[in-house]
């Protein structure tokens, strides 16, 4: 005779939290502070305060953010001061290149223009040089001028 055996199928068993059973307290005038209960079996005794079933957990996120925010802010602070720090001035840098252009106040009159008042104050030089260096003294946006205005033209 044989016989066949079949495997035990094991299910996974339900488990069930414990449950305490308390006795109904008796009914009292005044309230007992929550201190003052006794601790029931499996619970710690309260405190006044609720308390959460489990602490705060920081997710793999939340940990990027708490200590990657304040670091990026750290090295864009320290990059910032090591670049206000190491730069060099402007002005030092065109300082060796300064040079004072003698010059005098020309009125302009009708009928004038830069052209015309550069061949007349040098003309000995290219007229061309001499109106970018009254266009520039003036800070002229055109070289256009109006009767009246008062420029300041150079004079080497």
């Amino acid at each position: 005779m044989s016989a066949l055996s079949l495997p035990q199928v094991s299910r996974p068993r339900q488990l069930r939290a414990p449950q305490v059973l308390s006795r109904p307290e008796p009914a009292r005038s005044g309230r007992r502070a929550p201190s003052d209960r006794p601790a029931q079996a499996g619970h710690p005794a309260p405190s006044g305060r609720p308390s959460s079933s489990a602490p705060i957990r920081l997710t793999r996120r939340g940990r990027i953010i708490l200590i990657g925010i304040p670091a990026m802010l750290l090295a864009v602070l320290l990059l910032s001061l090591a670049g206000l720090f190491n730069a060099p001035a402007k002005a030092s840098d065109s300082a060796a290149e300064l040079r004072l252009t003698p010059a005098v106040t020309v009125t302009v009159q009708p009928g004038q223009s830069l052209w015309s008042i550069a061949g007349e104050i040098a003309p000995g030089r290219d007229a061309r040089d001499v109106v970018a260096d009254i266009v520039q003294l003036n800070n002229l946006p055109a070289g256009a001028v109006l009767p009246g205005q008062q420029l300041y033209v150079p004079t080497r």
